[in-house]
């Protein structure tokens, strides 16, 4: 019996000593290790490229590590895990994604250009969060070799996008020096990203989302209709071409078979109140009867006659209660466009 209790003592002082006291980052490596060998994709591509380093290093030395030691290390890590209270996003621009729509947007610019003098800052992390409208603008006034090298750095879906946006002569030589980007080493794409970055946030942050084409188009379309024809007449006589865009940017009751797609309508008229869909069928019936055949044509049967039983029923309508149906169908269709549940058709004035 005392034999047995010897050799039970002898067996746990040998397995103690059995587990070597590993670093932190030896730690690190072993659950990466382990994640990696279960198939789970670890994202190790946010860490800042030091600490990239640091970790392959650490693994290339490590060679062997005992069952005791993995169960100790995964313990401790779970343990970690389960204290964690509070994660934050890491890095400026993390923080700045964070408190967006908390802080002013001169304030995020001033963040992002310290963080840009900060030798371990990955400027491209800056460059891919930019609106598409801007990186557009790089392709189309730096070089094509320039160009190459942003495209190289972006998401394969993205870069497909902005691409799509360039002219096609230009998109055929940028294609073609991407092809030239092989042997270019990491310093110089790191050093044409430094250029780029402080390049675009030089430009002042806009006070507004939308353009100004946009913003009158938006004003135009809630506008009455005699409202609208005297600002575009104003417009035609002080800036023709200004005027033109506005006129492709605006979405009236009339545009509507032209526009929105036949299997959309019965979304966009559930969201409309019915007695305010009523009105409107009821006064394009007078007024443009092309449109309210469309509405109709594209709904179920009963659905449709139902609602030419109720609009028989209703007699004259002010010009104003007119207008505000009217519109209340368009903002409709707006709102669906714009939350994405719809597509709106390019008209052929937009086409041309």
């Amino acid at each position: 019996m005392k034999s047995v209790e010897i050799s039970a003592q002898r067996a746990a002082q040998g397995s103690a000593a059995a587990v070597p006291a590993l670093t932190g980052k030896q730690k690190a490596a072993v659950i990466v290790r382990l994640l990696l060998s279960e198939g789970v994709n670890v994202p190790l591509t946010g860490l800042p490229d030091h600490l990239q380093a640091a970790l392959t290093e650490q693994i290339g030395r490590m060679r062997l590590v005992n069952r005791e030691t993995l169960r100790q290390v995964v313990e401790e890590f779970l343990s970690e895990i389960e204290g964690v209270g509070l994660a934050f996003p890491g890095g400026i621009e993390g923080a700045i994604a964070l408190l967006e729509g908390h802080i002013s947007p001169t304030a995020a610019t001033r963040l992002r250009r310290l963080a840009g003098a900060s030798a371990k800052a990955d400027p491209w992390d800056r460059i891919m969060a930019l609106e598409t409208s801007r990186l557009k603008t790089v392709l189309e006034t730096e070089s094509v070799e320039v160009g190459a090298v942003m495209l190289s750095k972006l998401p394969v879906a993205r870069a497909a996008e902005l691409l799509g946006q360039v002219p096609g002569d230009k998109a055929r030589r940028i294609a073609y020096a991407v092809s030239l980007t092989g042997d270019v080493d990491p310093e110089t794409v790191r050093r044409i990203g430094l250029s780029l970055a402080a390049q675009l946030e030089q430009q002042p942050p806009r006070a507004f989302d939308r353009g100004p084409v946009e913003r009158v188009g938006a004003i135009l379309n809630q506008s009455p209709a005699a409202t609208r024809d005297q600002v575009l007449q104003g417009l035609d006589d002080t800036d023709a071409d200004f005027a033109g865009l506005v006129r492709k940017a605006i979405f009236t009751f009339a545009h509507i078979p032209e526009r929105l797609e036949p299997r959309d309508v019965p979304k966009v008229l559930r969201a409309v109140d019915p007695a305010t869909l009523n009105i409107a069928l009821a006064v394009a019936e007078r007024t443009q009867p092309d449109v309210s055949r469309f509405l109709l044509s594209n709904l179920s049967q009963r659905m449709a006659d139902a609602l030419r039983e109720e609009v028989a029923a209703i007699g004259k309508v002010r010009e104003k209660d007119a207008e505000a149906a009217m519109t209340a169908v368009i903002t409709a269709i707006r709102d669906a466009e714009q939350a994405g549940e719809i597509t709106l058709r390019q008209s052929e004035e937009d086409e041309d």
